[in-house]
């Protein structure tokens, strides 16, 4: 089983708060827009960290991250992404792709909107954290956790700062 932690759209803010349950974690994901890489540095200094680059991010996360990141977690495969729309009303970047050949955990950002959806038509689970950053128009900061336990996501959990 394995704990995991994911937040996007930091826009260079890192503090305390999403530290501690950094530590809680035994992996951290990151759904892109980073700002500065000072960020992931200081999660990669204490958890596993896996992560995309955003439409803000530049070319040295860029060089360090991938656009796309797909993976197999336990017995989930995964795939993030910044900009990946939602089910129904995926961006023409992965839209093709994802119908082609669903991951069971799609994951994506950008919105700045905390979203976890079903796509019942292409059997998989969408979860869009929201924002975890202090730069954007969102009122609350959002990230998830969950569990991934062989084949099944489970005890996922809403984290909400304000936004000060």
């Amino acid at each position: 089983m394995k704990k995991i932690l994911l937040l996007s759209d930091t826009h260079s803010h890192m503090d305390d708060d999403i530290l501690k349950y950094v530590k809680q974690a035994d992996e951290v994901w990151h759904a892109g827009d980073i700002g500065d890489l000072k960020v992931t540095d200081a999660i990669k200094d204490l958890k596993p960290l896996r992560c995309v680059y955003g439409n803000i991010d530049d070319d040295k996360a860029r060089v360090e991250f991938p656009e796309h990141n797909r993976f197999m977690c336990e017995g989930v495969d995964v795939w993030i992404t910044h900009i990946g729309g939602y089910p129904d009303r995926y961006n023409v970047r992965v839209r093709e792709s994802i119908k082609k050949n669903p991951p069971k955990l799609f994951i994506c950002g950008h919105s700045h909107i905390l979203k976890v959806m079903p796509d019942k038509k292409l059997n998989l689970l969408h979860m869009n954290p929201g924002a975890i950053g202090m730069h954007g128009f969102h009122n609350v900061r959002t990230m998830l956790r969950f569990t991934i336990d062989g084949e099944k996501i489970d005890n996922l959990e809403v984290i909400e700062f304000p936004r000060r």
